[in-house]
């Protein structure tokens, strides 16, 4: 099958899969459905069976994915009889075996998550964001995430001690040391591994739709422009939407006519206008400037 940039299929992802060229996309960020979960949408997949179901797709992701792409899978392991289950600590244990590389773990933190008691845990306010490479010298882009300074540094720079300008060498040689004085003028540092956003609360369509920050963080910094972005659990289209806004090309599939349907005029309504060049901070970037109709 040749591949066509910005297309989205009605199918099951793996028989789509497999049609496709090797080494053909340059990152893929999605969210399958959970264990149980979905069961009147997606039928659900049992614990039991995830792991099992997982493996023939994420063989196939690995096939198509370029060698120096990134794939990113945004899971959370669900409570079963008052204890977590662990099929997504097993399923990385066996994407290890098949050639994956398990190169971070990042957290997505909920900042508005659902509220709730219950009699042994607290509510769920995070959930992985799993980074998987096929190579240890993989593509990524880290000024394009990189985030203000903070408060702190007016402060804390002002007046700096011995210590602060010292070379980058820890006191117990752990390696671990600061030079606070590295600091001085830098408007902008790179982020931590955990990431802040909001859920999606209004209607969507879709029961699970992630919000858009959450692939537009992932698609900034492992791709480029004129990349082509992956998702096989497509849903609702945001991968795809955001994939477009960030003048990337976008490849989907979504099992569930419904979605699908969805999906494409979500996407239809997407119609980019003109590329605005503007400054922030005296750092020049590009924003799309688009109409919605």
């Amino acid at each position: 099958m040749k591949l066509e940039k910005d297309q989205i299929f009605n199918a099951d992802c793996l028989s789509v899969l497999k049609k496709m060229p090797k080494n053909c996309v340059n990152l893929i960020v999605t969210s399958p459905p959970y264990a149980d979960n979905r069961k009147s949408t997606y039928e659900g997949i049992s614990v039991e069976s995830y792991v099992k179901w997982f493996k023939p797709i994420s063989k196939e992701l690995l096939r198509v994915l370029k060698p120096k792409g990134s794939f990113v899978l945004n899971i959370k392991e669900r409570v079963i009889d008052g204890e977590r289950g662990t099929y997504v600590i097993e399923l990385i244990l066996e994407m290890r075996k098949q050639g994956w590389l398990w190169t971070e773990e990042y957290m997505w933190h909920k900042k508005n998550s659902y509220p709730g008691k219950w009699p042994n845990r607290f509510r769920d306010g995070w959930e992985r964001c799993l980074h998987f490479t096929k190579e240890k010298g993989f593509n990524m882009y880290q000024d394009e995430v990189k985030v203000p300074t903070g408060d702190w540094a007016s402060s804390r720079l002002k007046n700096l001690s011995k210590t602060d300008r010292i070379r980058d060498e820890s006191k117990v040689k752990s390696g671990f040391g600061k030079k606070i004085e590295n600091w001085i003028g830098r408007d902008t540092v790179y982020p931590d591994n955990v990431l802040h956003f909001a859920t999606v609360c209004e209607n969507k369509g879709h029961s699970a739709t992630f919000p858009s920050e959450l692939p537009e963080w992932f698609i900034k910094l492992f791709s480029k422009k004129g990349d082509i972005v992956l998702d096989p659990f497509l849903g609702s289209g945001t991968t795809a939407i955001v994939a477009k806004t960030l003048e990337r090309h976008y490849v989907g599939m979504e099992l569930n006519k419904t979605y699908y349907k969805l999906a494409k005029e979500n996407i239809s309504k997407f119609v980019p206008t003109k590329i605005k060049k503007r400054k922030v901070k005296g750092k020049e970037i590009l924003s799309n400037e688009r109409n919605i109709k």
